[in-house]
């Protein structure tokens, strides 16, 4: 496999320290993974994905934000919901002082599976930290479960009032929706990235969808811990497994391996190679 991939999604904090994270890194070298995005979705683990950014600078780019869990909190008070989107922009902002830019918000987004009755709060979360990332022009790291109409309604908006770089208003990330769904977010700008699950046995109507989405708007992902790929399914996730996910994709998609890394690695940094650069010059 020549050229390096490109993991779009990494939960650095399930490493052990330091240390931990630069064994992860060589690893991944090994594999042909070349660079990624360490993922944050709280205050204390956007703090580990800009602390991995900050030591390893070629290598990991950060996108910080707050997931749908910690709309559970802020329930009940638009104020406290307000304060938590003013917080991230400080802490964008606060890392770029630093020399550290943030190249993305999130993981952000909405899940109706494991609490609907948040699901209030979630929406409002999630609308601040679009129009953040509209502010910032940053591209969103997205998730979604159980709540593709309401996240397509917030996207659209999104997507309308989008006045960054055409092509980097984000990705939903470690897609698992059907052929509609993925279609309105393509129709809509977005990218769309497949994690390990795309490598499952029961995976044919998502393997359908990975065939349909434009070479220019592919992405890759582990989303580590989570979801190793077929053939190393029940051990902890990790980037060096990223090339299985690039060859279930080749062969979905009927190219070569190479073909996935240049096409996938192109997009990512198309997406966020530059992010960093437009916050650290706010």
């Amino acid at each position: 496999m020549s050229g390096m991939l490109f993991d779009t999604h990494v939960h650095v904090e399930c490493l052990e320290g330091e240390h931990g994270i630069a064994a992860m890194l060589e690893g991944a070298r090994a594999a042909g993974v070349g660079r990624l995005i360490a993922v944050g979705a709280s205050v204390e683990l956007n703090r580990t994905a800009v602390a991995a950014a900050r030591r390893f600078p070629a290598e990991v780019a950060a996108a910080i934000g707050y997931d749908r869990d910690q709309a559970r909190a802020l329930a009940g008070s638009r104020e406290r919901l307000a304060d938590a989107v003013a917080d991230l922009r400080s802490a964008i902002r606060q890392a770029a002082g630093q020399g550290t830019g943030v190249a993305a918000i999130g993981e952000i987004g909405l899940d109706f599976h494991y609490a609907p009755e948040t699901a209030g709060a979630q929406v409002t979360l999630f609308r601040g930290e679009l129009a953040l990332a509209r502010e910032l022009a940053l591209p969103v790291v997205v998730h979604s479960r159980e709540a593709d109409e309401a996240t397509l309604a917030e996207l659209r908006e999104h997507a309308q009032g989008w006045r960054g770089e055409p092509g980097r208003a984000g990705v939903l990330h470690c897609f698992t929706g059907g052929e509609a769904f993925a279609r309105q977010l393509l129709d809509l700008g977005f990218h769309i990235s497949f994690s390990g699950i795309v490598t499952f046995r029961n995976a044919d109507a998502l393997r359908a969808v990975a065939r349909l989405v434009p070479d220019d708007r592919l992405l890759i992902e582990t989303d580590t811990p989570l979801l190793a790929p077929v053939p190393l399914r029940g051990k902890r996730n990790e980037p060096a497994f990223l090339p299985h996910v690039a060859a279930k994709l080749a062969g979905v998609r009927g190219c070569s391996v190479e073909r996935i890394v240049e096409i996938t690695t192109a997009n990512a940094e198309r997406l966020f190679g530059r992010g960093a650069a437009v916050v650290s010059e706010r």
